[in-house]
């Protein structure tokens, strides 16, 4: 729109003027002078609140935009959906549909705003309910919203159906469809969308070169990039964060320095990605060739600084800064976070004048890498509006620190949940051992049609390792051959854990071999596997090949190599390789290793060496696993004077561990020792020490049933019982799978 400043007089050039100042310092982000400049300005028209308002928004200030808002003496459409559209950017659904209701007079670009709400928050059934109600069935944009939405989604075959029901098609009907394919990583759907279509701009073609770089095809990528007509700033930065993301640093530079035009976006996309890879030379160096910096340029600086450990030099940039925005706060918040500085971060954090949702998050975050839940929990009170990601942290927060009840609480306080919200808890129930609801999470999962990605997938199948449930894993095994995350190393890794814990070492096996990236983990998985299974001879022959494939083991490696020496009875050969871990590979044996290796001379009857490597131990501390080691060797062996000490040793360690109690009595017990059972006995009822009841599971029609001993509502008719075991007895790898998920 052009304007006739002659005819607005001195005072209305100056108020455009100011509008237009307040508007490109938000683009810079630099919204505390943006403010300063609104708050100088003697007169305001609705333009000017509108512009601040849009600035507060797009920058995480919903809180300040709120109130300007509520402010405003008169309102147009434009403020209306300039509020709607802030609350939309911070992923505040339910503020947004609050204002919607509210409004006196709603144009399309009002429905369209509210439909692409809902499609963001995945709710399409009230999305389309809302497009019902759109008075204009002729304006493209709600169709538009309504066609990314489902797209997105990957509901390709709805997206498609409301394409062809479209009356007008213009070109952002068909970038939303193909926006659709590509996030969604469809590439071969996308392709063939955009060859079918009659029309393109350079953002189809940026789309294409997106996708391509998103799914690490960055051959494709470069091709489609080579033949854009006319390409625009976003296509040369979409291909150098391609490069640069997929570490290829040089071709990243090399297409920097051939850029016809640079400007802020490119300069800052090439100093992120030497921070990224840690060249934080290279960064400083472009980074005082720019002949323009902003906050993103400064931020991207302090936060190099942070990851290459150089706390002096990111908080001297920072005090640099002639401006200081949230951004550059929040990256300083989490630089000293990252140092276990959380006290002055605390400081820093209340100190702010304005914060928004990244920041609060990133304090947040702090307290809980800290343990510090109490102050994590006040934090998350406090916070006037909360997304997703701040659910999730708390979520991850309290399963850390055992707290599952309080994590499960805060997932079920939560609105929409995404796939992390679910991972955060399957992986907290797994962190703490129950994995019986990990599995049952899974389940709902699919019930509640979210899509599973390769953390769920991993998560679940370290689950079913854990409970031995062969045929949940097998099912999971079929949805990671259908998804295409057979070859994410995560979960190839759970799947060899899953088939060796559940006794199928040949599965485990196969998944080894077929997989075309094997990691440390990988060998470690299989070894551990072989040594779980007591095939301790192919566990040797395993480590002897990954040394010959260069690979250096680690102090996991040992652990599997040391059981497989203890379950087959390899007293010597078990010595050995602690030994070699030593001396050849520089490894510092943990209390794990000691543990392995006491329960190694403990199963073969000698005692006295196990208990002389247990004071022997350097700067390590015996655990309770340790002593748990001798004192079960002990009772096997009969050696009751080292099984009085180790259980001493044990009950300072957990006083409230029956089972210690219980077997030092056994053995007194054993040999005629009455008065000793008796005093053991008063012991564990002066400690409160009560045995926790057992719990076994099995496998019944691809469901699993979970036993508690002493628990009446599990006792089944004895037949029944049996039928079942007999029938579990036997492989059933060949049989046919009921489906269990629905994903």
């Amino acid at each position: 729109m052009k304007y006739n400043l002659r005819s607005i007089g001195e005072q209305g050039r100056q108020v455009f003027n100011q509008n237009q100042q307040i508007i490109q310092l938000g683009k810079l982000g630099r919204v505390e002078e943006a403010f300063r400049v609104f708050s100088q300005m003697v007169q305001k028209n609705l333009v000017t609140y509108n512009s601040m308002i849009s600035v507060f928004a797009k920058t995480g200030r919903i809180s300040d935009a709120r109130e300007l808002f509520d402010k405003m003496s008169r309102r147009n459409l434009i403020s209306w959906n300039s509020m709607i559209a802030g609350y939309l950017h911070n992923n505040m659904v339910k503020e947004a549909n609050a204002l919607f209701d509210a409004m006196p007079k709603r144009d399309n670009y009002s429905w369209a705003l509210m439909i692409t709400c809902y499609t963001r928050e995945g709710r399409l059934e009230k999305a389309r309910e809302l497009f019902h109600l759109v008075p204009d069935k002729l304006d493209t944009a709600c169709w538009n919203a309504m066609i990314a939405g489902y797209a997105k989604k990957g509901q390709f075959n709805d997206a498609k159906e409301m394409f062809e029901l479209m009356p007008v098609k213009d070109l952002v009907s068909y970038n939303s469809l193909l926006s659709g394919y590509t996030q969604r990583g469809e590439m071969h759907l996308a392709l063939k969308f955009f060859t079918e279509m009659a029309e393109k701009n350079v953002v189809s073609w940026n789309l294409m070169v997106a996708g391509f770089v998103d799914i690490g095809d960055l051959r494709s990528a470069w091709q489609f990039f080579e033949k854009i007509p006319n390409p625009n700033a976003i296509s040369w930065v979409t291909m150098l964060c391609g490069f640069a993301r997929h570490g290829k640093i040089i071709e990243a530079r090399k297409l920097f320095d051939k850029m016809p035009s640079k400007n802020l976006v490119s300069w800052n996309a090439m100093i992120t990605a030497y921070v990224h890879d840690l060249q934080i030379d290279e960064a400083v160096k472009l980074f005082m060739e720019m002949p323009e910096k902003d906050c993103v340029s400064w931020t991207a600086i302090i936060n190099g600084y942070f990851r290459a450990g150089k706390l002096d030099e990111a908080l001297e940039t920072y005090n640099r800064m002639p401006y200081k925005d949230v951004a550059a706060q929040t990256a300083l918040i989490s630089g000293l976070v990252q140092n276990k500085r959380i006290d002055e971060a605390s400081q820093i954090f209340s100190q702010m004048g304005s914060r928004d949702v990244i920041c609060w998050n990133s304090m947040i975050a702090g307290y809980v890498q800290c343990g510090r839940m109490d102050d994590a929990l006040n934090l998350f009170r406090q916070m006037p509006f909360k997304n997703t990601v701040t659910w999730n942290i708390m979520i991850s927060g309290y399963a850390q620190v055992g707290q599952m009840d309080k994590a499960v609480e805060i997932f079920k306080d939560m609105g929409e949940k995404n796939i992390v919200s679910w991972n955060s808890l399957i992986a907290g129930f797994i962190q703490n051992n129950v994995f019986f609801e990990a599995v049952k999470s899974l389940v709902l999962i699919g019930r509640e049609g979210k899509k599973p990605d390769q953390s769920t997938l991993a998560c679940g199948l370290s689950a079913c390792a854990n409970l031995a449930a062969l045929q949940v894993g097998k099912q999971l095994h079929d949805h990671v051959l259908k998804s295409g995350y057979i070859n994410d190393m995560f979960v190839a890794n759970a799947l060899i854990s899953m088939y060796a814990k559940c006794g199928r070492v040949y599965r485990a096996e196969q998944v080894f071999k077929n997989t075309s990236h094997i990691d440390l983990v990988s060998w470690n998985s299989l070894i551990s596997g072989y040594a779980l299974n007591g095939n301790a001879k192919e566990a040797f022959k395993l480590f002897e090949e990954m040394l010959l494939e260069g690979t250096i083991p680690d102090s996991v490696t040992f652990i599997g190599l040391l059981s497989a020496c203890s379950h087959a009875g390899l007293a010597d050969q078990g010595l050995n390789f602690f030994k070699a871990m030593i001396e050849d590979f520089a490894i510092e044996p943990s209390a794990e290793h000691y543990s392995c290796l006491v329960d190694l001379l403990g199963r073969m009857g000698r005692l006295e060496e196990a208990f002389g490597i247990v004071k022997g131990m350097k700067n390590i501390k015996a655990n309770a696993g340790l002593w748990g080691s001798l004192l079960r060797a002990c009772r096997v062996h009969r050696n009751l004077e080292l099984a009085r000490f180790a259980t001493e040793r044990l009950l300072e360690l957990e006083p409230h561990n029956a089972s210690n109690y219980i077997t030092l009595s056994n053995m007194h017990a054993e040999a005629g020792k009455w008065e000793e059972v008796e005093r053991v006995r008063v012991l564990m009822r002066d400690k409160g020490a009560g045995k926790l009841p057992g719990c076994s599971w099995i496998e019944i029609r691809n469901q699993i049933q979970s036993f508690v001993s002493d628990d009446p509502a599990k006792l089944r008719p004895e037949k029944n019982i049996l039928k079942t075991l007999t029938t579990h007895m036997k492989d059933k790898d060949d049989t046919p799978d009921i489906e269990f998920f629905t994903f």
